[in-house]
């Protein structure tokens, strides 16, 4: 009943995506900071944050909001992937994973296998790894 009253009142709104999470993380760092200095220009940064973040939340200018997420990601995006690469390339114990030395794309392949040939499909370059 209250999951369906959620959904009416947010229907036509913008919503999350990930300029907001961004933002909240941003608020939470500034509010813990404040928490421990007590410096109170970061607990007006953090009220300014959260302001924003619900702002953008609950906006129903939903092509404003995409441009500015748009930018977010074009600014931000390549860093958001190499964490989320660093953080598979650590969970995978499977795989060893390479660059190409031609073109620069990601290659992954089986690890244990000794010395091997490793062909980009991007460019069909052709190396010598150690897996």
């Amino acid at each position: 009943m209250i999951r369906n009253a959620i959904q009416r009142f947010m229907y036509g709104r913008y919503g999350n995506d990930q300029l907001n999470l961004f933002l909240i993380v941003l608020y939470l760092a500034f509010y813990l900071l404040f928490a421990l200095t007590h410096f109170v220009p970061l607990y007006w940064i953090s009220l300014v944050l959260i302001f924003f973040s619900l702002f953008r939340l609950f906006s129903r200018n939903l092509p404003r909001r995409r441009e500015e997420n748009a930018k977010f990601m074009q600014t931000f995006g390549p860093v958001i992937h190499w964490f989320r690469l660093q953080r598979t390339i650590r969970r995978d114990k499977e795989h060893r994973y390479f660059k190409c030395p031609n073109c620069g794309q990601q290659l992954r392949v089986p690890r244990g296998k000794g010395k091997i040939t490793v062909t980009c499909r991007g460019c069909g370059a052709s190396f010598q790894e150690k897996s």
